[in-house]
């Protein structure tokens, strides 16, 4: 693992953060952890760094970092195990692309100031748009 604040090293992935960046630190980190797993560079069985190390290496709070963890725990991409520590697990990844890509289109439609039932009717609406083939 690097200096603090510089990056953090794991199974050949560097997870650091860009400052100039409009994304804020938590969803960088786990985007970068998310699609690490996705692409198969960190690999089911890798141990994370403890939560107090990556926090240091990549320049955040330890509380946010946990929170990284946590919600990659939710997502069933990572697992943890008490004082062993956190790994890789082995993720449905059709759901867990499924997962960043409602995430991505949340943000985006929050962030363009449309509401929770504007946004499911746009998906709605995508849908209904779809080849009469697609199980919906």
């Amino acid at each position: 693992m690097g200096e603090a604040g510089t990056g953090s090293r794991e199974d050949g992935v560097v997870l650091a953060l860009d400052p100039d960046s409009t994304e804020p630190p938590f969803r960088q980190l786990k985007a970068q952890i998310t699609e690490a797993i996705r692409r198969g560079t960190l690999t089911p069985g890798t141990r994370m760094p403890p939560v107090r190390a990556l926090a240091s290496d990549v320049g955040i709070a330890a509380r946010t970092a946990a929170k990284v963890y946590s919600e990659l725990e939710e997502a069933g991409l990572l697992e943890g195990r008490g004082r062993a520590g956190t790994f890789v697990t082995a993720p449905d990844l059709t759901t867990a692309v499924l997962t960043r890509a409602a995430e991505e289109f949340a943000e985006r439609a929050a962030g363009s100031g449309f509401t929770l039932e504007e946004s499911l009717s746009a998906v709605r609406a995508a849908f209904s748009r779809l080849p009469a083939t697609t199980d919906r």
